[in-house]
């Protein structure tokens, strides 16, 4: 863009940030509600309370100083570092909320500031016989010259003035610590430390006094105007942090031990009369509001502008109009007249008390972010992820939970609503602009981290005897990937659930940069494939001269489980036979690997409704029989089969089909099989009719058939008889079992 954030800066040093953080932490709250907190809770639940507060802010401090040193951190301070860690849409749902909050403390800081005038409205009274009731009379003067200032001179009048003002607040903060009253004479100081009970609860003096911590992360807006940002953003904002909450603990010391419960909840101004000198407190409360808002006046406009930069706003006009700045400075003047607009509406409303708290929560939102960001930066080890300075991953996943918990503790309701509304913001800028990309590529490395810990604990946990705690882990081989989608269907069926799936394309030839470019763009339609029919299934391509070594090769293939891979599948067409010889041809091989075999003889009907899977159990499918019924159920565990049921044929001679029926209806009960012992059918096995010609009979509608098959009738690639002869009967999985299996 024509004014990108990456113009020309004013160059600031460290500084400039601790002055904005500081000036921002030692703000109205201090001033005028602190003595309240101590008096509510004394002075040991006060220090718990800044204990609290600041196991979030110092969390959020280092997490933030930690991203700001791995990057290149341009304008927008903390929308900057979200947007590119989290991806724009997510980071601009947060940076407009917390752009909101920038803009409403303003005016809560005005607000507050005309509160110093308490102290001369008596002598206002009565030397001009005028009595002020609307502090609105010094708040929007205020504002409305401050406004100018900011238009006129920007971000470098704003750091000079913080100069002033910060002096002002230092004084003003000694001869508080200097003063003494008749109270601290005389009153024992063990007591006086002691907690105060009263009836308000300690979350709601927090929900008060919390927003005095919230100021640690003001200076990192000015990101865009620091000379080096990686060495000012850690130092100055971690700095104006620990020395907020060591003065806060003093403060809280000298309160308690100044003056009683009641002083301290009923006089507000109550520091004025504890310090050496009284006119200095309202001075320094002034000095303290006016320097929050000058700070919040530099960092909301800024964020705004990055905003703008990025192109959030559906209308390229608006964006290039909110993120120009000025031609030498990049000031953000047009921001900063939007930023005017917001403060001015609140300060004339009078009272912001209600919009305070989800200010709170924005900045809480934020700082849970910022501490989630770091987390999973941690967590996820990526190469690109090198911060100069380094926090710790479980004071970050602290801060981050601490947010949320202390956000519905507050205000349930204004915690909903802060984030509800950035939940809209987000669902609006995801789809009004380009930016639909999502969360970025940080948490595919922390997927990637979780699968490669998960594999390696479950390589070395000591495997159950597989016969006891069975699950699918199928290898299916095929080189008819795209012909017949058969293979891939079963697949999808057999991983949904209960187990895990590894579909491998084959392409015959010799491995070559031609061959690998034209087997990476089967396995990228694959993954499409994969992706519109939601399944779970892993996908692979193998480029082999020989169908020997295709096998070979997959059969090495690790299991997606972190788990050994323990069956094989196989697809072929009825009447095309190519691919099935080879198959049988290499069956040594799989039972050197002890795979269960699956063959799956696909038909022109396909798997029709889905509505009936019939498993085919004789007296030679002892050992196949469970595995059979097993992948019955799995299969129906899918939703592509809700409405289909499982039926058992079995079949036996005369003599033997009560026993045989019992001991099926009790398989199927003792193991919680969704079977209906109406579905369990024992058939007379003839002289002269075989199981094919029973099976060609009964399962002629049958939407999948398993048949059991043994590997002494494979061994000839001649001999297919086996898997022949059932032309009756759509597609079928015939099942050879490796090891008997146990249903419980």
């Amino acid at each position: 863009m024509e004014n990108s954030l990456s113009q020309s800066k004013s160059n600031f040093s460290t500084l400039p940030v601790f002055l904005t953080a500081i000036s921002t932490i030692l703000g109205a709250v201090m001033f005028l509600r602190f003595g309240y907190a101590v008096g509510s809770v004394g002075f040991m639940g006060t220090l718990l309370i800044i204990l609290v507060g600041h196991m979030v802010t110092i969390p959020t401090a280092m997490a933030l100083a930690e991203i700001a040193t791995n990057q290149k951190v341009e304008g927008g301070g903390e929308y900057f570092i979200i947007s590119r860690s989290f991806g724009i849409n997510i980071g601009a749902s947060i940076g407009l909320a917390l752009f909101l909050s920038q803009a409403i403390s303003v005016a809560f800081y005005i607000i507050a500031f005309a509160e110093a005038f308490e102290a001369v409205k008596p002598w206002i009274a009565s030397n001009f016989g005028y009595e002020i009731y609307d502090n609105r009379i010094f708040s929007i003067p205020a504002l409305i010259m401050l406004i100018f200032l900011m238009i006129s001179k920007g971000a470098d009048m704003g750091v000079k003035a913080l100069y002033f003002v910060v002096t002002i607040l230092v004084i003003s903060l000694i001869f508080f610590f200097l003063g003494s009253t008749d109270y601290s004479e005389t009153v024992n100081k063990s007591i006086a430390l002691s907690n105060r009970p009263t009836d308000i609860s300690i979350f709601y003096v927090f929900a008060i006094i919390f927003p005095a911590f919230t100021g640690m992360t003001a200076g990192v807006g000015l990101s865009g105007d620091l000379r080096d940002p990686k060495k000012s953003i850690p130092l100055g904002t971690l700095s104006a942090t620990i020395i907020g909450m060591i003065i806060y603990v003093f403060i809280a010391y000298k309160l308690a031990v100044s003056a009683s419960s009641e002083d301290l909840i009923g006089d507000q101004l109550i520091m004025s009369k504890i310090a050496i000198w009284g006119p200095i407190i309202p001075m320094g409360l002034a000095a303290a509001t006016l320097s929050s808002a000058i700070g919040s006046f530099m960092v909301a406009p800024r964020t705004l502008q990055a905003i703008g930069a990025d192109d959030v706003f559906p209308s390229s006009n608006v964006n290039k109009w909110i993120s120009k700045g000025l031609a030498l400075s990049n000031e953000p003047r047009n921001a900063t007249i939007i930023t005017s607009i917001i403060a001015l509406f609140f300060v004339v409303m009078g009272d912001v008390n209600a919009v305070a708290e989800i200010i709170s929560m924005f900045f809480m939102v934020t700082y849970g972010s910022l501490c989630l960001i770091s987390f999973l930066q941690h967590f996820a080890a990526d190469p690109s992820y090198r911060p100069s300075f380094k926090s710790k991953w479980y004071l970050s996943l602290l801060g981050a939970v601490l947010c949320i918990y202390l956000m519905f503790k507050i205000n349930t309701t204004y915690a909903i609503a802060a984030i509800s509304l950035m939940l809209m913001l987000y669902f609006y800028i995801t789809y009004n602009t380009a930016h639909n990309k999502g969360i970025s590529r940080i948490f595919q490395s922390v997927i990637y981290q979780f699968s490669r810990k998960v594999q390696v604990f479950l390589q070395k946990t000591e495997k159950e005897k597989a016969d006891q705690s069975w699950r699918p882990a199928v290898l299916c081989l095929s080189p008819e990937s795209f012909e017949r989608y058969s293979a891939f269907e079963m697949m999808k069926w057999l991983s949904y659930r209960y187990g895990f799936g590894t579909f491998v394309h084959f392409d015959k030839g010799y491995y070559s940069s031609e061959t690998k470019a034209a087997s990476m763009e089967k396995l990228d339609r694959l993954i499409k494939l994969a992706s519109t029919s939601h399944s779970n299934v892993y996908l692979e391509a193998i480029i082999s001269p020989s169908n020997t070594g295709a096998i070979i090769q997959c059969i090495q293939l690790p299991g997606v489980s972190g788990q050994p891979n323990n069956m094989m599948l196989f697809e072929y067409k009825k009447g095309k036979t190519d691919w099935l010889k080879d198959v049988i041809d290499n069956y040594g091989v799989l039972k050197t690997a002890n795979f269960d075999v699956a063959i799956l003889a696909s038909s022109d009907r396909g798997f029709r409704y889905k509505n009936e899977i019939h498993v085919w159990i004789g007296k030679e499918d002892y050992d196949n029989g469970n595995l059979m019924i097993l992948l019955s159920y799995i299969i129906l565990g899918h939703p592509d089969w809700k409405n289909g049921e499982i039926k058992i044929f079995a079949a036996f001679k005369e003599k033997d089909i009560k026993s045989e029926e019992l001991k099926l209806k009790e398989l199927t009960t003792s193991g919680r099989l969704p079977i209906s012992a109406n579905n369990i059918r024992v058939l007379p096995l003839e002289t002269g009719v075989n199981k094919r010609d029973l099976i060609n009979k009964h399962s002629t509608e049958a939407d999948l058939t398993i048949i059991g098959f043994h590997e002494g009738r494979v061994k000839d690639a001649n001999d297919l008889s086996v898997f022949e002869g059932y032309d009756q009967v759509g597609n079928i999985l015939f099942v050879h079992t490796n090891s008997s299996k146990f249903i419980q």
